[in-house]
């Protein structure tokens, strides 16, 4: 099975700068502080480009895992694409699109993933992991709009 979810978020700022802090991975590890994400290889700081790649190391329900996601496209300002290359899933997309909306952006995160170990992961899918990932971005998503209706941010 594989799970896809999509989440909107409206950021106060123009595309350009909501996508440009999406991409940085210090603003990566503070919106995800909560989980003690940190970049540990590749990439490891400011912001990450195209065909780049970066390993997170946190811990999630109880476990530290290890992920590594490349930029496998990224059209400035608005769209840029992350894959795992390795780590806990079978399968791992995320989609970012920085759409105009009035003055500020619409920001829409989809995401398709698949759990490995076949009917196991597939239980994992539908009992934990279909209700987690989507408030693990949504909380990332926060601390994000949060931080670029700081002054000077981005």
């Amino acid at each position: 099975m594989t799970v896809s979810f999509r989440l909107v978020t409206h950021l106060d700022v123009p595309p350009a700068e909501a996508f440009a802090l999406s991409l940085d991975i210090g603003a990566h590890e503070r919106s995800l502080a909560a989980t003690g994400e940190r970049a540990v290889a590749g990439t490891v700081s400011g912001p990450i480009g195209l065909g780049e790649t970066v390993t997170f190391r946190a811990r999630h329900l109880g476990v530290v895992w290890r992920l590594t996601s490349k930029i496998t496209a990224l059209e400035a300002p608005a769209r840029f694409v992350d894959e795992q290359v390795r780590g806990p899933f079978a399968h791992f997309h995320h989609e970012h699109r920085f759409e105009p909306s009035g003055p500020g952006t619409r920001m829409v995160d989809d995401v398709t993933f698949r759990a490995p170990l076949g009917p196991l992961g597939r239980l994992a899918e539908v009992l934990v992991l279909a209700w987690y990932m989507p408030r693990v971005l949504a909380a990332r998503n926060r601390v994000l709009a949060a931080e670029l209706r700081r002054p000077g941010a981005a």
